[in-house]
């Protein structure tokens, strides 16, 4: 008979941990607004951004749509809840060679999908591939990886962190936060107001001889680094939080503070992952599993 898309509904399920809370929404890319009462997800064929409201009794809908021949992924919520803004990325995933662009949709609460299509707007050049995006906590600039070139003209094979204004995009200028020869990527903005502290995850610790790539995907060797927004000034040296080891191309990836600036969590690969497909399905969008969640606590806050 005729296959229909699955339901997307929450379900709760069984969390390893007593104290933590578990629920599952068929999708991937998920952001949790800064109030906690809104998350946007994108479904497993990357074509479509979902909205669903704690304080609404609608059922998740489709806000934003993905173009012709593109796809969209890695959702991310303006930190000022005031301005009810969603930014995603639009583009080929996964592919460094391809443009990707960060698209701003502002009223994405609004029960209007062609005022979101009217309104939204791409804040990045169309040359480059940007992806990951972060506001500060005012909702005034947001922290991105780019592929932009380091050396006219030269290939754009290295990622590093810009900052932009979080409406005007690059039209209002762009401030280069980090720059150099590795893979600077899921950058994430502190939640405290007046912090900029900024989280991310980079290959920048990767040792001499090591491979170009692990297994074709990626530099690996990734490890979390905190840098400072004010402290844009050439030279300065990002701290390191987590290393995935000088021996192991591992992946310690997508980085967040948690709401009290108390800890960081973030996914990583350095317990293993489950060949098994049927136990851990691997999704036909993904570049590869990225293990565990864990959590660090930050000694100076």
């Amino acid at each position: 008979g005729e296959q229909k898309s699955i339901e997307k509904r929450f379900d709760k399920v069984q969390s390893g941990e007593s104290e933590v809370g578990l629920y599952r929404v068929t999708g991937v890319f998920p952001s949790i607004s800064k109030n906690g009462k809104k998350l946007a997800f994108v479904d497993n064929e990357f074509q479509a951004v979902w909205l669903v409201e704690a304080d609404s009794e609608a059922a998740p809908r489709i806000v934003y749509k993905a173009k012709s021949n593109k796809s969209v992924f890695s959702t991310s919520w303006n930190q000022n809840d005031e301005l009810d803004t969603l930014y995603v990325c639009e583009g080929p995933a996964f592919s460094i060679e391809k443009p990707v662009q960060i698209i701003r949709i502002p009223n994405v609460s609004t029960h209007d999908p062609e005022e979101h299509k009217l309104k939204s707007f791409a804040l990045t050049d169309h040359k480059y591939n940007c992806a990951f995006p972060s506001t500060n906590p005012e909702g005034t600039k947001l922290v991105f990886r780019s592929s932009r070139d380091r050396v006219q003209g030269g290939k754009r094979e290295d990622k590093n962190l810009f900052i932009i204004d979080a409406e005007k995009g690059e039209y209002a200028g762009v401030d280069q936060l980090t720059n150099g020869p590795w893979t600077d990527t899921h950058c994430s903005w502190s939640p405290r107001e007046g912090c900029d502290w900024i989280v991310f995850s980079s290959s920048r610790g990767k040792p001499g001889g090591a491979p170009a790539s692990d297994h074709g995907l990626d530099s690996g060797y990734f490890s979390v680094y905190l840098v400072n927004a004010k402290d844009m000034a050439e030279g300065v040296v990002p701290v390191r939080v987590i290393h995935s080891a000088p021996t192991i191309a591992g992946h310690v990836n997508h980085p967040v503070f948690s709401p009290d600036m108390m800890s960081i969590v973030f996914t990583a690969d350095l317990a293993a992952v489950s060949v098994d497909p049927i136990s851990m399905p691997h999704f036909m969008h993904s570049v590869r599993p990225y293990g565990d969640i864990f959590s660090v606590e930050l000694l100076d806050r």
